[in-house]
């Protein structure tokens, strides 16, 4: 059975609260001895002599009667009000994860029909150039064999279980986010090999008996066939070993993007100028989302929370020092503010010049439901926090008026338990408590 307090939001109204919005009348209770009370002015300042006890006792009754009243009304005003409270910190989380998708969508052309995005194609093949230019790199080498059909044949095993490199396997939709994530990884990571087990990274390489690196072996003799040398390091990540995100999916996402807890200030507000999570703003293809079938984890839950974990992102770098208390580990900025971990800060200015970074443009299909649903959603939402916001106002007005007549009360009944006091010991009402 459903609490009768709860306000019901439905597309159309909000319900109204189960209460009596009529304010008490509440007046100077000094004016009321002589009055309202059993005993007259003369008889108030003669300490009440001659008063029965039977009358003192009742109106000690009337008064107690109307105290415990005002403090069932005054639990119920309050419980409203933090119902309606939660409500509203539910409604902002709601506009704010669909303004965050509407943003994310927003100067991406839409397709009716099942065509690849041109802007999509163009991008994603200008990160591949942009990874050949470094060419004695084991991501330009990998790259080189995926569009030669000769050497995918080959007898490379450790190609199998690479799932290919970082910077190709997760899209974002516009410019700043593809430079801002690129820079926050550094050219090292995105230029990483992803592998799906430790089998594929154990088929890379191959050491002699004193440490040295077998150079017709794994990646190396693939390299030497093609004339190159892999002199420098190179990172390798297994997904098999990485820990994967162990918390929920925002649901009906195909995406499959992951539902962290969004920050609070002291107040239980979202901070100003949050947009969301980097790890969330990755687009990742059908294709790749489920690259790993022996965990059953995403590459999103895999690969990308590693690289992220719950990086925040905002919209300037002065929301994001304002919101410096709420963030645990990292966040950036849309203006190229960066904090990398608790108290360490990447100062100076922002890199223009990010060769490697991750493809813009998205497919069409990805998106979770489309923009103008979306819009349509989130006019309705704000509309009920609207509403809300309102009964929360008028539950606050209520809430003061009932905690204003209550304490007025109490002082009558505090004052009537002096006054009673000075009657002679057969007319004493004994041990009396104020109620609540």
């Amino acid at each position: 059975m459903s609490d009768p307090r709860r306000i019901s939001i439905d597309n159309e109204a909000l319900s109204p609260l189960a209460i009596n919005s009529r304010a008490l009348v509440v007046s100077d209770p000094s004016q009321h001895v002589g009055q309202n009370t059993p005993f007259s002015r003369e008889g108030t300042q003669n300490g009440m002599h001659g008063q029965t006890a039977e009358s003192i006792v009742n109106y000690s009754k009337k008064l107690q009667d109307s105290l415990k009243e005002l403090g069932a009304r005054l639990k119920h005003h309050e419980d409203n009000f933090k119902y309606l409270k939660t409500l509203k910190n539910k409604l902002d989380d709601s506009i704010l994860e669909m303004q965050v998708a509407i943003g994310k969508y927003q100067g991406v052309g839409f397709s009716k029909g099942e065509n690849e995005d041109p802007t999509y194609m163009e991008s994603e093949e200008e990160t591949i150039q942009q990874i050949l230019k470094y060419e004695n790199s084991a991501a330009a080498l990998f790259c080189k064999m995926k569009s030669n059909p000769e050497v995918q044949l080959s007898d490379h095993s450790f190609t199998k279980d690479v799932i290919g490199v970082v910077a190709t396997l997760g899209k974002v939709d516009d410019t700043i986010l593809s430079s801002l994530l690129s820079d926050y990884l550094g050219l090292e990571t995105m230029l990483a090999i992803v592998c799906k087990t430790y089998e594929g990274v154990r088929a890379m390489e191959e050491y002699s008996k004193h440490g040295s690196i077998n150079k017709g072996f794994g990646i190396h003799a693939l390299a030497a066939s093609t004339g190159r040398l892999l002199d420098d390091r190179f990172l390798v990540i297994c997904l098999e070993n990485l820990r994967p995100y162990s918390g929920e999916l925002i649901g009906d996402d195909p995406q499959r993007r992951l539902d962290l807890l969004k920050p609070r200030l002291i107040s239980g507000e979202t901070p100003p100028g949050f947009l969301g999570f980097a790890v969330n703003m990755i687009t990742i293809d059908n294709t790749n989302l489920f690259c790993n079938s022996k965990t059953g984890y995403s590459l999103r839950e895999t690969l990308f929370y590693y690289l992220f974990s719950n990086t925040q992102v905002y919209k300037t770098r002065d929301d994001m020092l304002k919101a410096l208390p709420c963030i645990p580990n990292g966040a950036i900025s849309l203006d190229g503010g960066v904090i990398r971990g608790p108290g360490i800060f990447s100062l100076g200015h922002r890199r223009e010049d990010i060769c490697v970074k991750f493809p813009i443009g998205s497919k069409p299909l990805m998106l979770p439901a489309s923009y103008f649903e979306l819009e349509g959603r989130l006019k309705e939402t704000r509309w009920k926090k609207d509403r809300t916001s309102e009964d929360m106002q008028r539950e606050q007005a209520l809430l003061d008026r009932v905690i204003f007549n209550y304490e007025t009360k109490k002082r009558e009944f505090v004052k009537f338990l002096a006054e009673s006091s000075s009657l002679p010991a057969q007319y004493h009402m004994g041990n009396a408590s104020t109620p609540r």
